[in-house]
């Protein structure tokens, strides 16, 4: 709880330093949801979160930033039956707060292409976190709102975490 809330702070510290000396047309936040695929699928059937993301355009076709936010796995209860015995595992929410550096391709207006990559702080108890990768392919239905479809890797010790996502991103 210590470790959640500190996160917390501190982002908030940061976002309210970089609000107040950033250009605000460069603000993204949205609302993302998903999948969990591969091994993670064994253990968490849904994700939902949110992005935030800073981007500054280093030409017309380039931006280069960060991007944070928060993700909730949320935790699957399997039953395991074999030579009559009957086993129940309960996995508890896995979260994630993603603190990465991003880039942004346009080959045209509506559509671009991207990456962000860094590190993914575990929130929860027992949850170490680990590299974060997120290739992505993002529509702009508007100059102000996005359509974006990603997939979420999170690798630590061999393990990965994945998740295939989809979300909608606001320009503030």
């Amino acid at each position: 709880m210590k470790k959640t809330l500190l996160t917390i702070i501190t982002l908030f510290i940061i976002g309210s330093t970089v609000h107040a000396q950033v250009d605000r047309s460069n603000i993204k936040a949205g609302l993302i949801a998903g999948i969990p695929v591969g091994d993670a699928a064994d253990i968490s059937s849904f994700s939902i979160g949110f992005d935030f993301a800073y981007h500054v355009g280093v030409s017309e076709l380039l931006d280069l930033g960060a991007a944070t936010g928060f993700i909730n796995s949320f935790g699957e209860t399997r039953t395991i039956s074999g030579g009559g015995i009957t086993v129940e595992t309960e996995f508890e929410d896995f979260q994630f707060i993603p603190l990465a550096a991003s880039l942004r391709i346009y080959p045209t207006y509506q559509f671009k292409l991207g990456a962000d990559a860094g590190y993914a702080v575990g929130v929860n108890e027992g949850n170490d976190g680990g590299f974060y990768l997120r290739p992505l392919i993002g529509y702009n239905i508007t100059g102000n709102t996005e359509l974006n479809v990603s997939y979420v890797n999170i690798s630590n010790d061999g393990g990965d975490f994945s998740i295939a996502m989809a979300g909608i991103l606001f320009l503030f």
